[in-house]
């Protein structure tokens, strides 16, 4: 989830103080490198960038003493290519005489550049970021003025992404929205745009808001947009926004674990895009199917993930595999595991120091290494021999939610490569995530008001869904304070039976095809006054014997794939079902006690 800002004005100045200042601002978004460009009226164009944070590469570059009309800054969250100075945005086109930065990801990246290095163009760097700029060249060499240019480069680049680009010898820039944020900010003789709002509102509150497939040109005091589609001029005027700067970086909600919630949708979408271009997929493959033993080994949320994932794997593909916690890797699998065996490594930072224990390990014994996370450039990427980047961007609030989305869309896509399924089925999955959040939201508060009261509750799941009821119970102890006790369904009546009361909350969650047996379990709870609450797709037989029932929406997806997929789904009312409690217990869900993002101890 990288971050642009642009600005334009109408005299040449000193912009590396408002660059810096609004990478600071943008840089709550997370990222690996920082750049930044400025063209001046007249001369070539000043590009300064590399791996870093913001204030040291700013500084060892001088960022402040860059002049000119018209400036750019970007900060990388890496994707396609190592953090690095090359790889660093913005990128200039093969003559530097074009400058333009992106955020998003480019998921036909590889072949684009194999294509402009077949033209004759001076491809640079690994970086999609770059194969905007080319793009554009592409068709301003063939004689199309930018915008022209931008609408056909549009059908050359894959994937979701905005990107900003300026040309060497005129007045004003230009940028483009498909699926990434962009808006623009408006003052008589400025105009500035940026990936959200954080870094526009210290110059203007008269913002414009770009919708996807619109170009927008704008130049000192003035801007024009035009759609994509057919070039037609787009009317829309500024609006003033009386957002705080806090309200702001969380995008209008109360919380980023709100915010990441509701991007769910967005980075699965951009997941599936990348795993169906990406090079590395078949690789990965290759090397799980030529094993002896495949582990997942993980710790936590990244875990559970882990667990369904190994589910499927079975399931869709007929490849058993064992899942592992990673601080009991050692004691439980160091001495069989050899170089016939293969672990999936998962974690979201890459830096776990449980999980790279436990690769140290594997490693040592010959075992192959792959892994699924979400910091390009960290040690497990480094230490893997395949890895998959989980394209989330980056995750504020410490309860991870979107990430662990994508540790399961990840798995499950593998699953389906390897069980010869068509995965185009996945493509509907940001609009069923979208569906869901919408159908959701209403249904919860009823329900927390029954489960808010209790220091102690269960979450109970079959099958598929044990994973999830797992990743529920999680949440609620991360951010209720609550003991939520995450188990198998078929084992509450195995001793934790003795707990209900009368009132007492079970939650279960219930897979499409595993309906009469939660239903067993529902009133092995119920005949003894406990309250049941289930999740699952709208039933009759699950509203006739539960006190509650939040309902998921039925996906349209094939029959012996549907449930791999409700299942993903259900994990949307936990997620929002413990932050309602979290809120109701005055609890800041974002930051909770005791716990960190990222564990690099033992």
């Amino acid at each position: 989830m990288c971050g642009i800002f642009a600005i334009v004005t109408k005299e040449e100045q000193l912009l590396g103080p408002t660059l810096i200042e609004a990478g600071r601002r943008l840089s709550y978004r997370g990222y690996d490198t920082v750049g930044a460009a400025t063209i001046p009226q007249a001369g070539e164009i000043d590009l300064r960038k590399d791996a870093g944070r913001v204030e040291e590469v700013a500084e060892h570059y001088n960022f402040a003493e860059m002049y000119g009309n018209r400036a750019i800054l970007q900060l990388r969250w890496a994707t396609f290519g190592a953090p690095s100075q090359p790889n660093s945005q913005p990128h200039l086109d093969s003559d530097g005489d074009m400058v333009g930065a992106h955020n998003g990801n480019v998921v036909n990246n590889v072949e684009l550049r194999r294509e402009f290095m077949a033209e004759g163009m001076t491809v640079r760097s690994e970086n999609d970021g770059e194969s905007c700029v080319h793009a554009v060249e592409r068709y301003v060499d063939q004689g199309h003025d930018m915008v022209e240019a931008m609408r056909l480069a549009s059908h050359d680049l894959e994937g979701d992404y905005a990107y900003v680009i300026g040309k060497v010898g005129e007045d004003r820039l230009y940028a483009i929205k498909k699926g990434s944020g962009l808006v623009a900010g408006i003052t008589d003789d400025t105009v500035c745009i940026a990936s959200d709002l954080p870094s526009v509102l210290p110059k203007t509150r008269n913002i414009v808001r770009l919708e996807d497939g619109e170009i927008i040109t704008f130049w000192a005091g003035g801007y024009e947009i035009r759609k994509v589609e057919d070039g037609s001029l787009v009317e829309r005027q500024p609006e003033l926004v009386e957002e705080s700067m806090e309200v702001a970086q969380k995008g209008g909600y109360a919380h980023f674990m709100l915010k990441e919630i509701h991007e769910q949708a967005q980075v699965a979408g951009e997941l599936v895009h990348l795993l169906d271009s990406s090079p590395d997929v078949d690789p990965f493959l290759e090397r799980l199917a030529g094993a002896r033993n495949v582990y997942i080994v993980a710790c936590g949320t990244s875990y559970h993930a882990g667990m369904l994932g190994s589910v499927y794997l079975g399931r869709l593909a007929g490849l058993p595999t064992i899942p592992g916690l990673a601080p009991q890797f050692r004691a439980q699998y160091g001495s069989p595991i050899g170089p016939e065996d293969v672990g999936i490594f998962i974690s979201q930072s890459g830096e776990t120091k449980d999980v790279l224990d436990a690769v140290g390990l594997a490693q040592a014994r010959g075992m192959g290494v792959l892994g699924l996370v979400n910091v390009v450039g960290s040690a497990l990427i480094r230490k893997s021999e395949y890895h998959i980047p989980l394209t989330c961007g980056y995750e504020i609030s410490v309860p991870a939610t979107k990430t662990f989305s994508n540790q399961v869309i990840a798995l499950l896509y593998l699953s389906l490569r390897m069980g010869g399924h068509d995965t185009a089925v996945l493509r509907a999955l940001p609009a069923w995530i979208e569906e869901t959040i919408a159908g959701v939201e209403d249904q919860i508060p009823a329900v927390e008001e029954r489960v808010t009261p209790w220091d102690d509750l269960y979450c109970l799941g079959y099958g598929l869904t044990y994973p999830i009821a797992l990743e529920g119970a999680l949440k609620f102890k991360e951010i209720t304070y609550a003991h939520c006790e995450g188990m198998l369904s078929t084992e509450f009546k195995h001793g934790p039976l003795s707990a209900v009361t009368e009132g007492y909350p079970v939650i279960f969650v219930a897979g499409p095809e595993d309906v009469p047996l939660i239903i067993s379990g529902i009133n092995e709870v119920t005949c003894r006054g406990g309250r049941a609450i289930v999740i699952g797709e709208e039933d009759d037989r699950l509203r006739a014997n539960a006190h509650d029932v939040i309902v998921i929406p039925r996906v349209d997806a094939p029959p012996a794939l549907r449930p791999s997929i409700a299942t993903l789904l259900s994990v949307i009312p936990l997620q929002l079902l413990s932050y309602e409690s979290s809120l109701a217990r005055d609890y800041d869900p974002d930051f909770p006690r005791n716990l960190s993002k990222t564990l690099t101890v033992d």
